[in-house]
């Protein structure tokens, strides 16, 4: 995978503070949302470095091992207890730690440089019983934004992470934020090491006319005097299809109706869905004529 400048991707320099960080994110990520670049490729790639870069950045600990060793940070601690290991031992096999790495092997006095070379990936130096090292690939993580009705259903979505196509089922009732892992999906592995993983954080856009909290859906749907007054049908629109609702005389403004069941439907509970709020907005009726004006006088008489 070609090295991403992280500093660079936030318009910022090494001395950057936390709060730099932090507002150059901001920035960068609303301009470059694909919410508003829908047909930009590069505003999309560049969104997915913006969140990378924050992501390394914004956490001390990860901050502290990239400025120290660039693209190779992820395996900063592998490299720092090989050092201590080839500090101390001689013998044939050593375990550094770290998922997905071992190494086998002698270390002659003063070659350490050489084992470096093949912890990341160089070419490997000769030597009796010397095999290269097996890296586990670095992960990666993306950012995926879907709408709200997409999130509805369980559907499949193909997007690009570094150039590879990528095709996923997204299981309905996939919540804003959630992320999932998707294995050997990051970047391949050194020497023949296992491949790293990709992680997805889904970014849900609002909907126009649903709001959901939780696995319950609330919607606003206007109703006219006549029908709040005296009662009548109303037909309403739900996530999945129409729904005909029957009103009671003297409903209320802000009145609430709930429909067990036509909420956002429970992630990986096939059958379970939340519920949908419905409150009514009461609308006035206008450009009245002097005779129905006249019958909201009577009215107000009596």
């Amino acid at each position: 995978m070609e090295f991403i400048d992280y500093y660079k991707v936030l318009g910022l320099d090494k001395s950057a503070s936390q709060e730099d960080i932090k507002k150059a994110y901001r920035k960068l990520a609303r301009k470059h949302h694909p919410d508003l670049n829908p047909d930009d490729k590069e505003a999309h790639k560049r969104f997915q470095q913006i969140n990378e870069a924050n992501e390394v950045l914004s956490d001390p600990e990860k901050r502290k091992k990239y400025d120290q060793y660039g693209e190779n940070w992820q395996h900063a601690e592998q490299f720092e207890q090989a050092k201590r290991s080839q500090r101390t031992n001689t013998g044939n096999t050593y375990d550094f730690g770290g998922e997905g790495y071992e190494y086998s092997g002698d270390f002659a006095s003063g070659d350490f440089s050489d084992f470096f070379n093949t912890m990341f990936g160089g070419e490997a130096s000769s030597g009796r019983g010397r095999r290269s090292a097996k890296f586990r690939g670095q992960d990666y993580n993306a950012s995926l934004a879907i709408s709200l009705r997409e999130a509805y259903t369980t559907h499949q979505h193909t997007f690009t992470v570094n150039d590879r196509n990528v095709r996923i089922t997204i299981p309905a009732g996939i919540t804003d934020g959630q992320t999932i892992k998707l294995k050997g999906y990051g970047s391949p592995g050194i020497n023949g090491g296992p491949a790293g993983d990709l992680y997805i954080t889904f970014q849900i856009t609002e909907d126009p006319v649903f709001k959901r909290l939780g696995d319950d859906l609330y919607t606003t749907t206007d109703l006219d005097l006549y029908t709040a007054i005296l009662g009548g049908e109303k037909v309403v629109d739900t996530m999945d299809g129409k729904v005909k609702l029957k009103l009671k005389p003297e409903t209320q403004n802000g009145t609430k109706t709930r429909l067990k069941g036509k909420g956002f439907p429970l992630y990986k509970k096939e059958g379970s869905s939340g519920d949908l709020i419905i409150t009514w907005n009461i609308k006035l009726p206008t450009n009245l004529t002097e005779k129905q004006k006249e019958l909201f006088r009577e009215l107000s008489k009596s």
